[in-house]
């Protein structure tokens, strides 16, 4: 993906939401590791994936500074709902305030705490979609829990699964984010339970489809 390719498709598609592109700039300026935020492609994507799967209950583990949660509630249904889960407490204020914001931030619920912790107190019915983008050496922990509650023809969308090409060098796989990511990879691909395809966006883009 060149620049100009970059600057090319973004000219092509959905305009990014005002809201969002203040969102994408706050977090440029305060944040650390902007590079985490989802941007206006990516956006677009998990909003248009999202009104196709039209979901009821959805579920986020890494919220970060909101813009994919925002994106997710603006493709819900209007009765659908986002719970996301944000395991870092000092981002607490900058996420509530860019929910509010948001002409959907009453779509979304919002959790501090560890994912494993707070995803089995949010009730038995099962989930229609849920967004990983969370703590990548737990990937596979959360697949784990989360595949028992997704209801059959329901989503999972996994975000960095090629992880800036690691996975496939092994000269700079060897941390733990990578051998995480590998083995979600591995599992996924040979999980009978499911349906799978990876989108080579940004960092990689698995879509995961339960049987």
């Amino acid at each position: 993906m060149t620049p100009q390719l970059e600057e090319y498709i973004l000219n092509h598609i959905d305009p990014e939401p005002d809201n969002l592109r203040r969102l994408a700039r706050d977090v440029n300026v305060y944040l650390l590791y902007p590079r985490m935020c989802s941007g206006h492609l990516q956006g677009r994507i998990l909003r248009m994936l999202t009104a196709m799967i039209a979901p009821q209950r959805a579920l986020e583990l890494g919220t970060y500074a909101a813009y994919s949660a925002i994106s997710i509630a603006e493709g819900l249904p209007p009765d659908g709902r986002l719970h996301t889960i944000e395991i870092d407490d000092e981002m607490e204020d900058f996420i509530r305030r860019r929910l509010s914001e948001s002409p959907y931030g009453d779509r979304v619920t919002l959790h501090i705490g560890d994912a494993a912790e707070i995803i089995p107190t949010l009730g038995g019915q099962q989930w229609d979609m849920v967004f990983i983008d969370a703590n990548k050496r737990a990937y596979t922990d959360y697949y784990e829990m989360i595949l028992p509650r997704l209801r059959p023809g329901g989503y999972i969308l996994a975000d960095n699964t090629l992880w800036d090409g690691k996975v496939t060098d092994p000269d700079h796989n060897h941390d733990a984010q990578s051998r995480g990511i590998m083995e979600f990879n591995d599992l996924v691909a040979a999980d009978s339970r499911v349906e799978r395809v990876i989108l080579p966006l940004r960092d990689g883009l698995t879509i995961i489809r339960k049987k």
